[in-house]
């Protein structure tokens, strides 16, 4: 039986078979998109059945995105309540316990821990959370007590700001709904301290994404200069001095994220240079007065941010590598990534590819690479796996 209060929404004739193996997700045009369908509110909680009326799950639906259902459950008896929230966040926490031994990572990753359009980082007692679809907001309030229950966060800041809201028809807002925020909050990563900015930051104030490839830039850094372009709060510069490279250099053209760079490279007893400006109007800059770095990264923030962007950002990458490559003296590092989900693994290392070839430098790749493991994918949605990463030696 099916929950009686829940509306049904009706597969197209043929479009079940993708469903029924597993994607999490129905696109409107598989939808039988009648006026009852198209007359649900945003987000609400509905019955898939296929074209004959068999019963496919508990879904999310939003009849005005391109992502109509968003399954949370293949049963679709089941509640969707307090308890079944804190029974996927008990099973997201456990996997996180395993894998680090400090609370500060990402706690849930949306559709890979069953719990789709939600986004929560963990920064001790903290709990920074991103609801990205329209059945998630409305299930806020449900969530918070599933939190309370798990995890008894002191605070929890809602960073309700990303435009993914806003393909869901849903507001933009950054709101406090447990504790307060005096300042930054303290995180910590690969055995260094830092600060993030849960108030004013980007996204959900830190990027843990990227913490196993910043312990393996840091243990190529020492010994040599680094120079870290589009720092933010620093993650790889710090830890690179941490681990005994000579000098590091931050580069971003946010005061606020070089503020807290310096402030937390004091809290690990360690010194970085911070420069305040443009990175590809910098690289131009050093390399037209020949300074040379032994590792050089280059994490920028989205070039490609929908589809009829790629050409544009794609060509971006190229010019990022291109003006990145020469700064690297002989025999030091590259480290470029894109978190960019638009742009595929093949096409970003193409574009590497192309970067470096027009810098008239070669090396070899020594790692691909992605996201933590606090950071999974869904195995139905290898485009979810937004970030790649290239570490090159260059001759």
């Amino acid at each position: 039986m099916t929950d009686p209060s829940r509306p049904v929404v009706k597969l197209v004739r043929g479009h079940s078979k993708r469903v029924r193996g597993g994607h999490p997700w129905v696109f409107s045009n598989e939808i039988e998109m009648d006026a009852a369908a198209k007359a649900l509110p945003r987000g609400t909680l509905a019955t898939l059945t296929d074209a004959g009326g068999e019963k496919l799950g508990a879904a999310m639906f939003n009849p005005h995105s391109l992502i109509a259902a968003r399954f949370l459950s293949r049963d679709p008896t089941v509640a969707i309540d307090r308890d079944f929230l804190a029974a996927r966040l008990h099973h997201a926490l456990a996997l996180r316990t395993l894998l680090y031994p400090r609370p500060f990572y990402r706690l849930v990753h949306a559709e890979a821990d069953g719990l789709p359009g939600l986004v929560i980082d963990r920064y001790g007692d903290t709990l920074a959370v991103q609801a990205n679809a329209a059945g998630m907001e409305l299930l806020l309030p449900a969530l918070i007590e599933a939190l309370e229950l798990v995890v008894q966060p002191a605070t929890i800041i809602l960073k309700n700001g990303s435009s993914a809201r806003t393909l869901e028809g849903i507001e933009l807002y950054d709101r406090i709904v447990k504790g307060t925020l005096a300042g930054p909050v303290e995180l910590e990563e690969n055995g260094s301290q830092f600060l993030a900015d849960l108030a004013e930051g980007q996204k959900t104030g830190w990027f843990f994404d990227q913490r196993d490839n910043r312990a393996q830039v840091a243990a190529l850094s020492a010994g040599r200069s680094v120079i870290d372009l589009y720092s933010y709060a620093g993650g790889f510069a710090v830890q690179a001095m941490k681990a005994g490279a000579l000098r590091a250099v931050a580069v971003d053209r946010s005061e606020g994220a070089l503020d807290l760079a310096t402030r937390s490279a004091a809290l690990n007893a360690v010194a970085i240079e911070t420069v305040k400006a443009e990175a590809f109007g910098e690289m131009e800059r050093l390399g037209a007065a020949g300074a040379r770095f032994g590792m050089v990264v280059a994490d920028p923030p989205a070039f490609v941010k929908s589809k009829k962007e790629l050409e544009a950002g794609a060509k971006g990458y190229r010019k990022m590598v291109r003006l990145a490559a020469p700064l690297v003296e002989p025999g030091g590092f590259l480290f470029a990534a894109s978190c960019s989900h638009h742009i595929d693994a093949a096409r970003f290392a193409e574009e590497v590819s192309h970067g470096l070839m027009n810098a008239n430098r070669t090396g070899r790749i020594l790692r691909a690479s992605g996201a933590a493991p606090d950071h999974p994918t869904h195995p139905f949605l290898p485009e979810s796996a937004y970030l790649k990463a290239l570490l090159l030696q260059l001759d």
